[in-house]
């Protein structure tokens, strides 16, 4: 983009910025006056700042806490990472002259633009904005001329949507009063392996340096800092690196350990972690606590609120406990995640869903009194970079199931299940059934018993049949294998038979 189109497109959101309906004029209490450290990390998902309004929403959220000195961690606005991952893909068979057309990049433009326009920022923002936006154009003209979009690149497409997000907001919140400092995650030390899309946060070089640079010196300024989330550079190669879907969250309990806060708030669009998806379940209701454990279990399988690893810190801080609440409703009390809670009653906590998972049966005669056939058979797994997700064992037998999520959720292809099966030919025989689901009932497994009585009532009731149990050590989680086309039903039998049945008198 040269000068002069960039000074007619910042003149243009200028005029926005003069026409808002929002008076600049209008302050927010500032939170934190009384702290000289900060007290809390606030995380807000895609589609609690997915407009320019709700961003406001989210900032009075912020000031309504006078008493908390708060670091804000944000996703990108709304729909904006699909959209650089759609522009990503259409650049791949687009002309590079065509580029700047694509639409989900005239969509990602319009929605920052007018955000921008709305939120009051200052010119230098908007001129930033603008950079940025060029800079994404750039990366697609290179995808649409090398004609490949690698996991590296794809690492630093997405990263527009949090790098934008954080800046708009930061600026508005300035305008409004309230001092806020933007800040790119790898700038505060997020320093990760080079897996790129899902990257693993390297704890001993993270921790030290987000500590360093968030803690306030006796001298420096009080601003509130507005993070990128799920973002981090690669130790070897210092590129742009991604935690994966959900990631952000990841980001927020990191800085929280870091900090040593008391509390991490992830705001959310519903009122906390829920008894069941309630896409699929109308009854659903929050679940007002869990422990570490339960939360890391209710994640893996398919639930999600919160990212799978984002326990993780937690666990190395007990002090550190985890809120989830709804930016939609600020005055439900969400879902308390902690080191422990009182199990005395506790029977069913959660029922989820995870859909599309590939059964695998491997069969041999070779299991019996072998050492190390276990061994060999993850080994194959592991060289193939594929994922396994619930494990049951007999005497010449191990049915598994394949994790569907590898590299933003994109299903393994027969041709990969073939060579998979392929490479077991020497020491097994193998079949797959694709079209499977995993319904994990997180629940007190002390009560196992009581539990799955109840659970085969309920499948003997509807008539389906179980292809596969597994209760793992964790003494949190059982694990039934059913069809796709039976799944979403049983879901909502069991939740209806645990949550929606009244006592017996």
């Amino acid at each position: 983009m040269n000068r002069g189109s960039t000074d007619e497109t910042v003149a243009a959101c200028l005029h926005l910025y003069e026409t808002a309906r929002f008076s600049v004029s209008e302050k927010l209490t500032q939170p934190g006056t009384n702290c000289d450290q900060i007290t809390v990390v606030m995380k807000f998902g895609g589609s609690s700042v997915a407009t320019a309004e709700r961003m406001r929403e989210v900032a009075s959220i912020i000031c309504s806490f006078p008493e908390q000195y708060p670091c804000i961690v944000l996703s990108a606005m709304g729909k904006t990472t699909n959209l650089l991952l759609q522009a990503g893909e259409e650049a791949l068979t687009a002309h590079p002259g065509s580029v700047a057309s694509l639409h989900p990049l005239r969509a990602i433009k319009e929605l920052h633009r007018e955000a921008a326009g709305q939120l009051h920022v200052d010119e230098e923002t908007l001129a930033e904005v603008e950079r940025l936006m060029s800079e994404l154009q750039q990366l697609l003209v290179g995808i649409s001329i090398m004609q490949d979009l690698t996991l590296r690149a794809k690492d630093s497409l997405v990263s527009f949507g949090e790098r934008l997000s954080t800046r708009l907001f930061a600026s508005f919140l300035r305008a409004h009063g309230v001092p806020a400092r933007q800040h790119d995650a790898w700038d505060l030390g997020f320093t990760t392996t080079d897996d790129f899309s899902n990257a693993d946060i390297i704890y001993d070089q993270t921790l030290p340096k987000v500590n360093q640079a968030l803690r306030r010196g006796p001298n420096d300024p009080k601003t509130i800092p507005i993070v990128t989330g799920f973002l981090g550079r690669g130790q070897q190669t210092h590129a742009i690196t991604t935690l994966g879907r959900g990631g952000s969250d990841l980001s927020a309990t990191v800085i929280g350990a870091a900090l040593g806060v008391k509390e991490v708030q992830v705001w959310k669009d519903v009122d906390g972690v829920l008894t069941s998806d309630p896409r699929i379940v109308d009854g659903a209701r929050p679940v007002p606590r869990l422990t570490y454990d339960e939360a890391t279990e209710l994640a893996f399988f398919g639930a999600t609120v919160l990212h799978p690893q984002a326990m993780q810190p937690a666990l190395q801080s007990e002090s550190l406990a985890v809120r989830v609440k709804n930016s939609y409703n600020k005055m439900a009390e969400g879902t308390l995640i902690s080191s422990t809670r009182d199990m005395h009653d506790a029977l069913m906590t959660s029922i989820v869903l995870k859909s599309h998972v590939t059964l695998l049966d491997v069969v041999s005669t070779r299991m019996l009194g072998q050492f190390g056939f276990l061994a060999t058979v993850f080994g194959i797994f592991r060289d193939k970079q594929i994922s396994v997700d619930v494990v049951a064992t007999s005497e010449i037998s191990i049915s598994l199931t394949l994790d569907p999520s590898r590299m933003w959720s994109r299903d393994l292809i027969d041709e990969e299940l073939d060579a998979l099966v392929l490479a077991f030919e020497n020491i097994a025989n193998v079949r797959y059934q694709r079209g499977m689901s995993i319904i994990s009932l997180i629940c007190n497994v002390q009560r196992t018993s009581e539990i799955l009585e109840r659970v085969f009532k309920v499948l003997k009731r509807e008539g389906v049949n179980v292809k596969m149990l597994s209760q793992g050590a964790s003494k949190t989680n059982i694990s039934l294998i059913v069809s796709d086309a039976e799944s979403k039903h049983v879901v909502r039998a069991l939740h209806k038979e645990f949550f929606e049945k009244k006592p017996a008198q």
